[in-house]
């Protein structure tokens, strides 16, 4: 059945791709994390291991909110690794077990993302005249505004 919300179907269209793309963002990032979780080493390996297990699960909210917001335009989620992997704008780096690169790269992730949802916010708004996720985007830039002054915190 075809989506009435009050915007045209280019602009449902363009909206669900690049939710699509933040989606894989937050997979990637999350799978970093994960990883970064599993292979923490050092004397607050405990302190280190819970940080990262606090933000991959807020992470993992957010992959799920961001695919039903996808839905809830009329359009289907991506949810191959491999679709992921072709949408993301960030990498994945070598493995390492060394907290201040793990972290380095993390900061990374989280203000790129923050930089690219300020983008879209204005996008959103301005093109695609979709308040709904706009609000949402602006909520999900504010929780990766706060991962990374956590992340920036450690690194001091």
């Amino acid at each position: 059945m075809k989506t009435n919300i009050g915007i045209t179907e280019q602009n449902l269209q363009a909206a669900a791709l690049r939710l699509n793309q933040i989606l894989a963002d937050e997979y990637v990032l999350y799978t970093k994390v994960r990883n970064y979780h599993w292979n923490v080493e050092g004397s607050n390996f405990m302190e280190m291991h819970k940080f990262y297990e606090d933000m991959y699960s807020g992470i993992d909210e957010a992959i799920d909110e961001i695919a039903e917001r996808v839905r809830m335009l009329g359009h289907y989620s991506e949810g191959r690794l491999k679709d992921f992997l072709s949408l993301t704008s960030l990498t994945e780096p070598e493995y390492s077990n060394n907290q201040k690169q793990q972290l380095e790269n993390l900061l990374s992730d989280h203000e790129t993302m923050v930089q690219a949802l300020r983008r879209d916010i204005k996008n959103f708004s301005d093109e695609y005249k979709d308040d709904g996720n706009t609000d949402f985007l602006t909520g999900l830039m504010k929780q990766h505004e706060k991962w990374a002054w956590f992340v920036r915190s450690y690194l001091k």
